[in-house]
């Protein structure tokens, strides 16, 4: 008899995360590693947010439970940001806070789907949803969406992979790891199918508000209202704001299954640490300007490793609107020889780029197909341009 669960067994490890530790342990043993693998900002949680935590944590009514859903005064600062970003008006009793985004894309899968049901999951993904889904007992159902689309799916490739047993779509606008996003029409036309074919979202809008060039992130049920009924929006405060340590998420989803999974929650974790809650209160509603100061660097990074790796043969890297990612396409790099290695997978290409540049960079293969690399320009500028040099020089 196994020790370990088959399921919990089945659980793959975080590529992202995976990729990071090896570059942090080469750092460790004296390399000069560049690594474009962490998807967090690199800059420190702006410094009122810290006092209001530090505040928080001298208050001895936070060293108390507290409800298992979250901190009222929080809900209702989230429902006010669903408001204003996501145009769609909730209820307090439709929030739930939880540990981080990654607790809520969890809890929402696990809320919804019963063993069997598909859940369409626009590829390239982000590596948490096929265990999230799995975990839930769904069987995901990947939609690929290549360079030539920008990344993003059509309602034709929706519709061609529905069958009987798809009970959910997830939506991620912009995208991780591509940094696409969809635009006003293809999101109102993807959540009007969803409608119509009584389908569920689970519209993931973590990087809603790091979006360029005018770019608006609408939410599906802003554009369609109805839909509402049948979708779960999760979002948090760790990519704005700088506050990935916080563990601070929330999920806004009709009340049935807001109930279900803060009953789930009020088991699996109780409330999230009342101090990391009051420091996204005062995220939510304090100045915002730190947080817009962030949005320019990111700005000015995203062009510069764009035009950056525009110069390497082999790298086509379409315009990201959103998020702090690009996601070039290497096809044309593999299939051949680079410093006497045959390369043929994206996998090995990362291999080769740490082993012989030093550059630590994530695999397609962790969010789809191989073929791809997922770069984050969430790092400083001088590193970035390094690294990307680095590119340039091996494979000239």
């Amino acid at each position: 008899m196994s020790r370990i669960s088959a399921r919990i067994a089945a659980i793959s490890e975080s590529a992202t995360l995976k990729v990071d530790a090896k570059a942090k342990a080469m750092k460790a043993d004296g390399k000069d590693v560049i690594s474009y693998a962490a998807g967090e900002p690199d800059f420190a949680t702006p410094e009122h947010i810290v006092e209001a935590a530090i505040a928080a944590a001298k208050d001895p009514k936070n060293h108390r439970y507290t409800p298992a859903a979250g901190l009222p005064e929080l809900k209702d600062a989230i429902v006010a940001k669903t408001k204003v970003d996501s145009g769609t008006e909730v209820v307090a009793s439709q929030v739930v806070v939880t540990n981080g985004g990654k607790q809520a894309v969890y809890q929402a899968f696990a809320a919804i789907v019963d063993p069997g049901d598909e859940v369409l999951v626009p590829a390239p993904f982000w590596t948490t949803y096929p265990e999230s889904i799995a975990l839930a007992g769904g069987k995901q159902v990947s939609v690929f969406a290549g360079s030539n689309q920008h990344y993003k799916v059509t309602v034709e490739q929706l519709d061609n992979a529905k069958t009987s047993k798809t009970k959910a779509l997830v939506f991620v606008n912009p995208s991780n790891p591509t940094g696409a996003v969809y635009s006003k029409q293809e999101t109102e036309d993807i959540a009007r199918w969803a409608l119509e074919n009584n389908i569920w979202i689970i519209a993931d809008e973590i990087y809603q508000n790091l979006t360029y060039d005018g770019v608006i992130a609408h939410s599906p049920t802003e554009l369609v209202p109805e839909v509402a009924d049948q979708t779960i929006m999760v979002n948090g405060v760790a990519k704005t704001y700088a506050m990935t340590g916080w563990r601070v998420g929330w999920m806004v989803s009709p009340a049935d299954v807001s109930k279900a999974a803060a009953n789930l929650q009020s088991h699996l974790s109780s409330n999230v640490a009342n101090v990391s809650q009051r420091a996204a209160l005062a995220a939510l509603t304090g100045p915002q300007q730190p947080a817009l100061e962030m949005l320019k660097a990111f700005d000015r990074r995203r062009k510069l490793i764009l035009s950056e790796l525009a110069k390497i043969p082999g790298f086509h890297t379409p315009e990201p609107k959103g998020a702090f990612y690009v996601y070039p396409d290497v096809t044309n790099l593999l299939g051949k020889t680079w410093g006497g290695v045959e390369i043929n997978s994206s996998l090995e290409l990362c291999d080769y780029i740490l082993e012989k540049a030093e550059v630590a960079i994530v695999p397609g293969e962790a969010f789809g197909p191989s073929g791809y690399l997922r770069m984050s320009y969430a790092l400083g500028d001088d590193a970035l341009l390094e690294g990307v040099q680095r590119l340039q020089k091996l494979f000239s």
